[in-house]
C-alpha cells in the first residue's frame, strides 16, 4: 500500500481551514448574541445604521456604541482611522 503524503497533506490543509473558519464565525456569532443581550438589558438597541452627516455620526456614534450598540456608520466621519 502507498500512501499518498501530498493529497493526505492537502486534505489536512483544507481540513484546517474550515475547521478554524467555522471556529471564527461560531465565535463572532455568541460575541454578537453578547452584545445584543447586553444592550438590550440596558434599555437600548442592539444595532444602529447611521447615514447622517459627519458631525452628527462623529457627535452620537460613539455615544450608541458606548452603550452597547453595535454601530454601522455611511458617513466619512470615521473613514481612515486605525
Amino acid at each position: 500500500m502507498k500512501i499518498d503524503w501530498e493529497a493526505l497533506g492537502s486534505v489536512f490543509g483544507v481540513s484546517l481551514v474550515v475547521t478554524v473558519g467555522l471556529v471564527a464565525l461560531f465565535t463572532l456569532g455568541i460575541m454578537g448574541l453578547s452584545r445584543q443581550e447586553r444592550a438590550t438589558a440596558q434599555g437600548g438597541s442592539a444595532a444602529l445604521a447611521v447615514t447622517v452627516p459627519d458631525e452628527v455620526a462623529a457627535q452620537w456614534a460613539p455615544v450608541a456604541a458606548a452603550r452597547g450598540a453595535v454601530v454601522v456608520d455611511n458617513s466619512g466621519a470615521f473613514r481612515m482611522e486605525s
